[in-house]
C-alpha cells in the first residue's frame, strides 16, 4: 500500500481533479486504489471474526456507491484511505446492528442451541463492542481515536499519520500506546475488571 512517490503525485492529483468535479477522475481514482481498498474491506471483515454476511467485494462497492453519490473533499492519498476505511467500518458495524435487530424478531425471542449461530452472534457482538469502545475513546481523545483508527483500519504508517494529523511520530506512539492500553481495559470483561 505505499507505491513509489510518483504514483502518490498522480493520485493526489486525481483526487483533486474529482473533487473540480471530473468524474471521469473518479474512475481513475478507483482503479488505481481499487486493491487497496479491497484489502482494508478484508482486513475489517477478518478483525470481526470473518464471519461478516458481505463479502470484501460487496462491503467495497458498498463504500464506493456511497462515494460516488457523496462528496469528494479528499485531499491527498492518506485523508482518502482514512475516509473510506471510515466508510467501510460505518458499513460493517450497520450491518451488524441490522443483523441483531433482524435476530431480535420485535418481542420475539428466538433461541438456539446451533454452535455456528452462537458463534456468529459472537462475532457480531464483539465487532459491536469493539465499534463502541471506539467511540468512547473517541470521545475520550478524538486524536487518540483517530490514530487507533488510521493505523488499524486504514493501514497508514506512524508517518502518513503524522503528516496527516499534523503531530510528531512520538506524538503518534503517545497515541497508539494510550489508545491500545485504554481498549484493552475497556474490552476486559466485566468480572475482570471489577477485581
Amino acid at each position: 500500500m505505499n507505491p513509489p512517490d510518483e504514483h502518490l503525485s498522480s493520485l493526489t492529483e486525481q483526487l483533486a481533479a474529482w473533487r473540480a468535479g471530473n468524474q471521469g477522475a473518479f474512475a481513475d481514482v478507483i482503479d488505481r486504489t481499487y486493491a487497496d481498498l479491497k484489502r482494508i474491506a478484508a482486513k475489517r471483515i477478518a478483525q470481526g471474526g470473518g464471519r461478516a454476511t458481505l463479502s470484501p467485494t460487496e462491503l467495497l462497492h458498498e463504500v464506493l456507491v456511497q462515494a460516488m453519490v457523496g462528496t469528494s473533499e479528499f485531499k491527498n492519498r492518506a485523508h482518502f484511505f482514512a475516509t473510506m476505511s471510515l466508510a467501510i467500518r460505518s458499513i460493517l458495524i450497520d450491518h451488524a446492528r441490522a443483523r441483531v435487530a433482524q435476530k431480535r424478531g420485535g418481542q420475539i425471542l428466538w433461541v438456539t442451541l446451533n454452535d455456528n449461530q452462537v458463534g456468529e452472534d459472537s462475532m457480531v457482538g464483539d465487532l459491536l463492542a469493539i465499534e463502541q469502545a471506539l467511540t468512547q475513546l473517541e470521545q475520550l481523545d478524538p486524536r487518540c481515536g483517530k490514530v487507533m483508527h488510521l493505523t488499524y483500519f486504514a493501514g497508514l504508517s506512524r508517518l502518513e499519520i503524522s503528516e496527516m494529523l499534523n503531530v510528531s511520530l512520538p506524538t503518534v506512539d503517545r497515541d497508539l500506546r494510550f489508545a491500545r492500553a485504554w481498549l484493552n481495559r475497556a474490552l476486559r470483561p466485566t468480572s475482570t475488571q471489577s477485581g
